[in-house]
């Protein structure tokens, strides 16, 4: 087979003509400093896509995260629930507060486990530690079990900031993706469903948690002629030409993840007929963005597949990538409590992230399906 002449990449950033058309347009409009008017365009046009009140452009949805968190009250020494399998931005945000990322594990949707909130957080509060938050995530656009995950956090008096950075145009149930908890994040970082090049938003109905954020993230300045802080501020702040490019992506976010599902069904049709292969489905309770497929390679059949996979995928200019190593892996995390079923660790030894863009034709799938059969049975 021969090598295609240009990369593959898994999900890479797309710009059409309306998306040029929409930031040189405020560029010419004279809005070059970080706020104007699509800056508060975006914030609207997102509010009313999520279904939500109020809607804050940031800088990245780690920003996001940090100052959602920071407004619940979140501080030195606390303990905050991040699911095991994420990006490091979900607990990395936490540590900015100096408080702890406690790892949970991961249920039949690869999200935040329900059944080990509970004895996670008596555990936690009996050894002395405050349980103030937890951040579930949306992971590779599937929605966590909100009805079974909001419920048991409420009981336990813990307030939920949603990560849905790599959710949007997902839904759970009747809601879309992000507008769970007292808060959700996005981001529209390059490989995402929309980009802003750089950039995320915190979403939420409650308008005090809006207001403080924005104030936040103008680095904290009082309304006074002069710069006066009694607060200590972020430039966290998105600016208007990344939101005229946010808001016009935004426009297409139906037809993108109408795109990537139809991506990932001709994988599952393709690779339908290899015993031990699995691509990733909707949970029972939503429908996914499908932001990437997902392929999970049974062990018993296919040993060490992932990496062989992604090895020989890489020889033909195509890239993949292995699914998220989980948290309670990662180094920097090694004494961090985490409550585990070794479902986490599976996925990370059995799955593979392949190409993802709707840029990809079914003639691409055919090729990358292809390549991975041709591995598998070696």
């Amino acid at each position: 087979m021969d090598t295609p002449r240009e990369r593959i990449y898994l999900s890479p950033p797309r710009a059409t003509e309306a998306d040029i058309e929409a930031v040189t347009a405020a560029m010419r409009s004279g809005w070059l400093a970080p706020v104007g008017p699509d800056l508060a365009g975006f914030e609207d046009d997102m509010a009313q896509f999520l279904g939500v009140n109020h809607a804050v452009g940031l800088a990245s949805g780690t920003a996001a995260l940090h100052l959602g968190l920071r407004y619940l009250g979140v501080q030195a020494g606390d303990a905050v629930l991040v699911p095991t399998v994420t990006f490091g931005a979900t607990a990395f945000a936490v540590t900015y507060l100096g408080a702890v990322p406690v790892f949970l594990d991961m249920d039949e949707s690869w999200n935040m486990d329900p059944s080990l909130i509970e004895d996670a957080v008596t555990s936690l509060r009996s050894s002395g530690m405050r349980v103030v938050a937890a951040v579930p995530v949306d992971l590779y656009g599937s929605s966590a079990d909100y009805c079974t995950l909001l419920p048991v956090l409420e009981s336990l008096g813990i307030p939920v900031v949603e990560d849905a950075a790599e959710g949007l145009g997902a839904s759970s149930g009747d809601a879309m993706v992000g507008s769970f908890g007292s808060a959700g994040v996005l981001s529209f970082n390059g490989n995402k469903l929309i980009t802003t090049s750089g950039g995320g938003m915190l979403v939420t109905d409650d308008s005090d948690f809006a207001d403080k954020v924005r104030f936040w993230s103008t680095q904290a300045r009082e309304n006074e002629p002069w710069y006066e802080h009694r607060e200590i501020g972020f430039n966290y702040r998105l600016s208007n030409l990344l939101a005229a490019l946010g808001r016009s992506q935004l426009r297409r976010v139906p037809d993108e993840v109408t795109k990537r599902r139809q991506i990932r069904e001709w994988y599952r049709e393709r690779l339908s007929g290899v015993e031990g292969v699995m691509v990733q489905s909707d949970p029972a309770w939503g429908r996914s963005n499908a932001w990437l497929t997902v392929v999970r390679f049974s062990p018993a059949h296919h040993p060490g597949a992932p990496g062989r996979v992604r090895e020989m995928l890489e020889t033909f200019n195509v890239e993949s990538r292995p699914v998220w190593k989980p948290m309670h892996q990662q180094p920097v995390f090694a004494d961090n409590p985490a409550f585990l079923t070794g479902a986490a660790d599976a996925l990370f030894a059995d799955g593979l992230c392949l190409p993802s863009g709707t840029g990809l034709d079914e003639t691409h799938i055919d090729w990358i399906c292809s390549l991975v059969t041709s591995c598998l049975r070696r």
